[in-house]
């Protein structure tokens, strides 16, 4: 996330460990811009700060051209800060998966190619296996609103050629995906190629707390270093890959 505060700190940390493949996070939905609130004022509130309405933003999106000029301008400046580091372009995803949008996804398929983009994540969680994940905890577990929106971006990426995964889980946890849940969706995993989402932190810092006041990043991370998850992904032969290992679809 390229106009957040520790994106400095983050770039610093991937450049020494040169095996870490690393995705652009475009934000459009929370917090400032990269480029100057004033040269994007259709996005952004009083304070500077993106809508974090995404009903609200998403119809501004559709329906407002200056908005959809400001919203492009604001894309390739992100990716131009990503081009900037100098890190390989592994993938690129959005803030709130907010890239299922049609006019934001149409939007970073034009400006993404321009900067090598080869890869996107569908934010596509099965709801028949989460059921049986999470079969002891209840709830209807019912597909997003968005869902339509996701098939749609599955074939417009497919149809740029782009690398994708099949599948994505941590969706309905996000924020909480424990060792325990992390453990049911790796016995469940289906064949294909399936992203694993988290928000791991070595700590709950006040920031933290303050904006993601029910995530367990603590927890996250202890499921990830898990040797009860390292043994079953060696036991289920499954294979850590990144996006770059992916080919385009057929």
């Amino acid at each position: 996330m390229v106009g957040a505060p520790a994106a400095a700190d983050a770039v610093a940390r991937a450049r020494r460990l040169p095996g870490l493949k690393v995705g652009l996070h475009l934000n459009l939905v929370e917090g400032p811009p990269v480029l100057p609130a004033t040269d994007v004022p259709a996005l952004v509130d009083r304070a500077g700060n993106f809508d974090a309405n995404l009903a609200r933003a998403g119809l501004r999106f559709f329906f407002d051209p200056r908005a959809q000029r400001q919203l492009a301008a604001e894309i390739r400046a992100q990716f131009a800060a990503y081009k900037a580091t100098g890190l390989v372009l592994d993938h690129v995803n959005t803030h709130r998966h907010i890239h299922v949008h049609p006019t934001v996804a149409g939007l970073v398929l034009r400006i993404g190619r321009e900067f090598g983009m080869r890869a996107m994540r569908v934010p596509d969680e099965p709801r028949r296996v989460l059921r049986r994940a999470a079969a002891g905890e209840g709830g209807p577990w019912l597909p997003p609103l968005y869902a339509p929106w996701i098939a749609l971006l599955r074939r417009r990426l497919s149809r740029a050629g782009l690398a994708l995964n099949d599948r994505l889980f941590g969706v309905a946890w996000t924020g909480a995906l424990t060792e325990p849940r992390l453990l049911q969706v790796l016995a469940l995993l289906p064949e294909g190629s399936s992203e694993i989402y988290c928000h791991p932190a070595e700590r709950q810092t006040p920031r933290l707390r303050a904006t993601m006041p029910c995530y367990r990043p603590t927890e996250e991370l202890a499921a990830l270093l898990s040797g009860r998850v390292r043994a079953l992904i060696a036991e289920r032969g499954i294979e850590l890959v990144s996006y770059a290992d992916l080919g385009a679809p057929a």
